[in-house]
């Protein structure tokens, strides 16, 4: 995943990498796929969710979109249209809705009303379509047909919004209709037992969305910076919010063909902000400014951008560890906080998290998820199974690690 403030050279970056030829060693021609298919066929597939990406010009091939084209023995490109997704997927989800108002014999509120939407009437479905192209690119990583794929951000607005797609989706599914209310809806009136069996699907592709996009075992993120001032103000920004989301960062590339800053001078500046990282995961290189118009494949290759691949450390959220013991912060030895008494278990939940402004941190909470606003970004972060009935007490940062402390629920916890 290439992704970058806009400007910087995303789609430069990630179309050199993705032109890197294979070597006779590389890791992923003998380690077989997440669906278990080992990929043979081909060997890399560059993804680009920009409708008007230069890519298919510096390649010299068609824009076919939805469709794999073949650029050179060992790169492949798709685009994926954002709009035509969403149709199609539309279509579909009609058909189930239709199936479903012909089936019941009383009037389902709602559903007959989505049901005569056309497809040719939308123009986007806000946070869907997001989690459509994800799952399209999930699609591809699972089919067994490729040994590396390179998906460019660039073109699809904020980067950070659209990787959380899923998570949001599935967060407001289960919001406004949680699934023990789908499964009770489904017993009760099994005619719309189709369409809630969709819902949940949908559910737990976003759910498998979130678990694969902080794989760092099969993910890698690259972020893309420019040699200017709007780059050194927003690293900050990102690298906090790829702590958030769990993101596996393994590279971030310094475009010295953009801006006016030396580009050792945005070196220094990332080399200080991941100081304080464990294990040196995160590799920093300079990609120097091109001699010649970049307007063929050619060109790209000679910038010599090396995407490292994918090492296996989780990273931020993803790195989440849950502690027990010890008091809660605000409570009291008596238990006159009101949560629990100094007889119940206290838990912990740690993460390495930056925060260039501490003033803007907020938590909240819905249902299983906690909800972390960070610089203005709000993120929900699936809670593991011993917290989800518990309540937040209190929450720290030491300048390094994030600490949430929660107790035990009096009203779903019981007593021994």
């Amino acid at each position: 995943m290439v992704l970058g403030p806009g400007g910087a050279g995303v789609s430069t970056v990630a179309a050199a990498g993705a032109t890197q030829r294979p070597g006779a060693s590389r890791r992923s021609r003998t380690t077989p796929s997440r669906s278990g298919i080992g990929g043979t066929e081909a060997h890399t597939l560059l993804i680009t969710v920009d409708r008007w990406s230069p890519v298919h010009d510096w390649a010299r091939v068609y824009r076919q979109p939805d469709e794999p084209v073949a650029v050179s023995r060992y790169l492949h490109l798709l685009t994926l249209d954002r709009l035509d997704l969403t149709e199609r997927t539309w279509s579909a989800f009609v058909e189930v809705l239709e199936h479903t108002v012909s089936r019941s014999k009383t009037a389902l509120p709602g559903v007959g009303t989505l049901a005569g939407i056309d497809a040719a009437e939308l123009t986007s479905l806000p946070g869907i379509d997001d989690f459509l192209l994800l799952r399209r690119i999930r699609d591809e990583a699972v089919s067994g047909r490729w040994q590396r794929i390179v998906v460019d951000c660039s073109g699809c607005g904020d980067p950070l919004q659209f990787l959380r797609g899923g998570a949001v989706l599935s967060q407001a599914l289960n919001r406004f209709w949680p699934r023990h209310r789908r499964l009770a809806t489904a017993s009760e009136r099994p005619v719309i037992a189709q369409l809630i069996a969709a819902v949940d699907a949908i559910d737990r592709d976003c759910l498998d969305l979130a678990d694969l996009f902080a794989d760092p075992h099969a993910v890698a993120v690259h972020l893309v910076l420019a040699a200017d001032d709007r780059s050194r103000r927003l690293t900050p920004q990102y690298l906090a919010a790829a702590d958030l989301m769990g993101l596996p960062l393994a590279s971030i590339h310094v475009n010295g063909g953009v801006g006016r800053e030396p580009a050792e001078t945005i070196v220094d500046m990332v080399q200080a902000d991941l100081a304080g990282d464990e294990g040196g995961s995160v590799r920093i290189e300079v990609v120097d400014a091109s001699a010649e118009t970049i307007d063929r494949v050619a060109r790209l290759r000679k910038l010599s951008v090396t995407l490292p691949e994918p090492h296996g450390v989780p990273r931020g959220s993803a790195a989440a560890a849950v502690v027990s013991g010890g008091p809660a912060d605000g409570a009291d030895d008596d238990g006159d906080d009101g949560q629990a008494g100094d007889a119940d278990p206290t838990f912990r939940l740690s993460w390495p998290q930056r925060l260039p402004d501490p003033d803007s941190f907020a938590l909240g909470r819905s249902g299983d998820d906690l909800l972390v606003t960070i610089s203005g970004f709000r993120h929900p972060v699936r809670l593991p199974s011993v917290l989800r009935r518990c309540t937040v007490v209190g929450a720290d940062w030491d300048g390094a690690s994030l600490n949430v402390a929660f107790v035990p629920d009096p009203a779903v916890w019981p007593r021994r």
